[in-house]
């Protein structure tokens, strides 16, 4: 007797019941739907898409801003004197020279202990200080110890900036100790070497920033802090999102930057720019069906690199979770997974695809991506009950 398939009425019936069937929206423990989550656009979509009014996103995320300094000062936009123009830090090398004289002439590098150490001379302070205040100690240490009757002619340049170590905390999306300004050996320039002075953007605060992941949205940048040797200077960077020249210093070996957090989520703040991050790294799927190994599912190739800024329905088509026939794959879904920074609580956030994609008000309801971000395609309907077919078709009952 031949085989008789499974499938019947009632079961073909179940088939579309349960692919048509909606899944309940899911759980969060951030109250995200009510606009409490670490974005407002976060929030579920509660109203038609008649009834489209205008964006409030940005004013609920204003609505939770600590005002600007709140955290201990604003910032200034002045640089105090200790922290303007070029400062050296241990390990730098120096080019010294004292005319027509040669005993102290030569490269010397600055020690662990922040000191410069010339022959017969007690160790002169070298750390954070610039060219010209060493300059002037070298001249006074070769008076004292008689060596001139008169002021000597001196020159002390930086010919190598060595990197430094600092320690970055609080509104950054990766807070940890970091090396800045290092050079590769194949990157090195051995014209720019041999020439008299050095200059470096590699140890300013903006390059520690983006080191450390760069500022969250929720970042007070108008009162960076920057600790050194005992003091806090505060730093306005609004600058950087504003047109503006940047408040931008050099650091030094042992300072301590911290970050102080608006408690917010700014829209302006997502933004391509010197201290954000450089980008976002997404992790994508949009499997039709589970692969069966790691190689059919891409394993390691579904990392995207996207710009800082991009926002939710722009990954969705880069993932290629929109577009084609519409009969068959204009019902689709999909999900962001991500975390708040301030709280370490996730949240997931599910769309239906073409409904945003057709509402006026779309972009009060499409977050921007954040580091880490991981998102999920579904397929529509009908290819739901297509692949239910595909499994159990082949099921049969023997005689």
């Amino acid at each position: 007797m031949p085989s008789t398939p499974i499938l019947s009425g009632t079961i073909a019936a179940l088939m579309l019941t349960t692919a048509c069937a909606n899944l309940d929206t899911p759980d969060n423990l951030e109250p995200v739907a009510q606009g409490d989550g670490y974005q407002a656009q976060y929030r579920q979509v509660d109203i038609t898409r008649g009834q489209a009014e205008l964006l409030h996103s940005a004013r609920i995320n204003e609505q939770k801003c600590r005002p600007f300094g709140a955290s201990g000062g604003k910032g200034s936009s002045t640089v105090a004197a200790a922290l303007r123009g070029e400062r050296l830090s241990r390990n730098d090398l120096l080019d010294v020279r004292i005319a027509e004289d040669d005993t102290f002439n030569g490269n010397y590098v600055v020690s662990r202990d922040g000191t410069l150490k010339l022959p017969f001379l007690s160790p002169i302070r070298a750390q954070g200080r610039s060219t010209d205040e060493i300059e002037a100690d070298i001249a006074d240490a070769l008076l004292a110890n008689d060596f001139y009757q008169d002021k000597p002619r001196i020159s002390v340049r930086a010919t190598d900036f060595a990197s430094v170590s600092v320690g970055v905390s609080g509104a950054v999306f990766e807070p940890h100790a970091i090396e800045i300004g290092g050079v590769r050996g194949d990157n090195l320039d051995r014209l720019r070497q041999g020439a008299s002075g050095a200059s470096t953007e590699g140890r300013n605060l903006s390059a520690a920033l983006r080191a450390a992941g760069g500022v969250r949205p929720d970042a007070d940048i108008s009162s960076v802090e920057v600790r050194r040797a005992g003091k806090t200077y505060r730093l306005d960077m609004r600058g950087v999102f504003e047109g503006r020249n940047s408040v931008d210093i050099m650091l030094l070996t042992g300072d301590e930057v911290s970050v102080p957090s608006r408690q917010c989520f700014q829209d302006d703040l997502m933004r391509p720019s010197p201290i954000s991050p450089p980008g976002v790294s997404l992790y994508l799927s949009n499997l039709t069906q589970p692969a069966q190994n790691n190689a059919g599912a891409a394993v390691g190739q579904t990392v995207r690199q996207v710009p800082y800024g991009t926002r939710y329905m722009q990954a969705v088509i880069d993932a290629n979770c929109v577009g084609g026939p519409r009969a068959s794959s204009g019902d689709r879904s999909a999900v962001l997974f991500s975390r708040n920074p301030i709280t370490g609580v996730s949240v997931v956030i599910e769309r239906d695809i073409e409904n945003l994609l057709r509402r006026a008000d779309r972009d009060d309801f499409d977050p921007y991506l954040l580091p880490g971000d991981a998102m999920a395609c579904y397929d529509s309907t009908i290819t739901n009950i297509t692949e239910i077919a595909r499994v159990i078709t082949p099921v049969t009952i023997l005689p």
